[in-house]
């Protein structure tokens, strides 16, 4: 997820229906300048070497039950807009929704220039660039509550999930190392440091629950299929415990 301002100016954005690397090709309003969804950065058009790159904003992949025991007061997209027909937003677990086939299919739909066996192609990763590195954390690492305290591109960062393969969130960890104390509303994760103090991973930062006020910044990161997050980033390595 990103933010769409563009040199201060709020630009509205559009898929174009083109792919590269097997991705989305999504273009700004503005300039109709074509901007790699996975990377948000442009690839086609006038703003082409201009240096610019749109903010990653922090989102989390989660389950809808944890999610709204959170956040009470969350809002729902209405999948009525008038423009489609409602049945083109089934859930994507009933076979009559639009990527059902893809997802149950373990070859991609378009040929990716840059493939590794070294995982299976759509194996999920989450997947995380700290400076010149990038490192890839198979979901399957992600089954039971837990804190992998790491070092990346000379940072020591820590990657937090409450279980079942969902809600992963990655914060810098300074040179603290943390271990899962428990969960709150909708599992948020609540850990420990070396000295016994809790602290909280929220939305934006990992929040010490001392009454210190410390806290430690959440880091941009995504989760995609293996194949996928190697055609952007080739140089990764994949998390060994």
């Amino acid at each position: 997820m990103y933010s769409t301002e563009i040199n201060g100016e709020r630009v509205e954005f559009g898929t174009s229906g083109f792919l590269y690397r097997s991705n989305k090709l999504m273009y700004d309003r503005k300039t109709e300048t074509l901007w790699q969804q996975f990377r948000g950065v442009p690839a086609v058009g006038p703003l082409v070497g201009s240096g610019l790159e749109l903010e990653v904003l922090p989102m989390t992949l989660t389950f809808w039950a944890d999610w709204v025991a959170e956040h009470p007061d969350t809002t729902v997209l209405n999948a009525e807009t008038g423009r489609y027909p409602a049945e083109s937003y089934s859930p994507e677990s009933q076979n009559d929704s639009a990527y059902f086939a893809y997802r149950n299919q373990t070859t991609t739909m378009f040929p990716v220039p840059l493939r590794s066996a070294e995982l299976e192609t759509k194996e999920p990763v989450f997947g995380l660039v700290v400076g010149d590195e990038a490192r890839a954390y198979p979901l399957s690492v992600f089954a039971s509550p837990t804190a992998l305290n790491d070092e990346l591109g000379g940072q020591n960062v820590v990657v937090l999930s409450p279980g079942s393969g969902g809600g992963v969130r990655a914060y810098g960890r300074g040179n603290h190392v943390f271990t899962p104390a428990r969960t709150g509303p909708g599992r948020m994760m609540v850990v420990t440091d070396e000295d016994g103090v809790e602290w909280r991973a929220e939305d934006d930062a990992l929040v010490s629950l001392d009454g210190a006020a410390r806290s430690l910044d959440r880091l941009p990161s995504r989760e995609a299929y293996w194949f996928g997050w190697y055609a952007f980033y080739p140089q990764t390595d994949i998390y060994a415990p």
